[in-house]
């Protein structure tokens, strides 16, 4: 599971047919301070979420395929919930 903050769309004229009534959102992976930046990606909207929200990524194949009740889904990488808040302690 990765927390992001959702930072654009994609737009496509052709899509692959599992990603039917889905959006394609660009991911940018909240990180600590002393961490590296692993750069954004993409992943299925199944939150309804949108620019600036902070989400919860599931970023596994077999997971995301599950979350989407597709077995066969071509799909890494699926947002699976929006943050309302984080707090470091």
């Amino acid at each position: 599971m990765i927390i992001g903050k959702v930072v654009g769309t994609v737009v496509t004229t052709i899509s692959h047919p599992h990603y039917k009534d889905r959006r394609l959102l660009v991911i940018e992976p909240m990180h600590l301070e002393d961490e590296k930046d692993g750069g954004g990606f993409l992943a299925l909207d199944n939150s309804q979420a949108g620019i600036g929200d902070t989400v919860l990524v599931l970023r596994e194949g077999s997971g995301a395929r599950q979350v989407m009740n597709n077995p066969d889904a071509c799909v890494i990488s699926v947002v699976v919930g929006i943050i309302d808040s984080v707090s470091l302690q």
